[in-house]
């Protein structure tokens, strides 16, 4: 094929621009490059280095919070005392009872009660119960035979300290025969009478 001189360069043209084209299109891979420092300071100060323990005895330690400590409490916080018992009053001594007879025991206890007795009896009991307390009592028992215009027969008196009940037993006695008739006994504490029973003496 016979090309004239103007074709001739105008497909030399042509192909140059071809291959110009062509090396516009290539992609080369690119040249790492290192990164700018500003991006380095950003990744240095984005890692934070661990905040550095205060040495004793510094600022920083001395605004560290203490842990709160509640003390122990006393006995006289965490229970209450208990109240002491009140102490009762003493209740005063008082005659419960008045019993006579011609026989006692051991305990004093009249075991052969009656108001009425033989005038050969040797001995006749009062006994008298109290309750109460006393520390310095006096009892008094007053005989008395009263066909005889209250004639007195026997005045015995005896002091009695207790915390509680009490018998305290009195007697007259007579070796020889009473003299029948109405008699009586009184019983007084402390001075002031509080009870008081007849009887009577006669034959059997």
């Amino acid at each position: 094929m016979t090309r004239s001189p103007r074709t001739a360069a105008l497909y030399g043209v042509s192909l140059a621009g071809l291959l110009l084209l062509s090396a516009c299109g290539k992609h080369e891979p690119a040249t790492p490059t290192s990164p700018p420092a500003a991006a380095g300071t950003a990744a240095a100060s984005s890692t934070m280095a661990p905040a550095p323990t205060p040495a004793p005895g510094s600022t920083a330690a001395n605004k560290a919070p203490l842990p709160t400590v509640t003390p122990p409490a006393t006995a006289a916080t965490t229970a209450a005392t208990p109240a002491a018992a009140p102490v009762p009053a003493p209740v005063p001594i008082s005659v419960a009872k008045l019993t006579l007879g011609s026989a006692v025991n051991a305990e004093h206890r009249i075991t052969r009660p009656g108001n009425r007795f033989a005038s050969d009896i040797k001995t006749i009991y009062a006994s008298v119960a109290t309750e109460g307390q006393s520390r310095d009592a006096t009892l008094n028992a007053t005989w008395r035979y009263l066909e005889g215009k209250g004639q007195l027969v026997s005045s015995i008196s005896q002091s009695i300290a207790t915390d509680g009940p009490a018998i305290t037993t009195f007697k007259v006695q007579n070796p020889d025969l009473w003299p029948e008739g109405k008699y009586r006994v009184e019983i007084s504490l402390d001075g002031k009478p509080v009870a008081q029973q007849d009887f009577e003496i006669g034959k059997r």
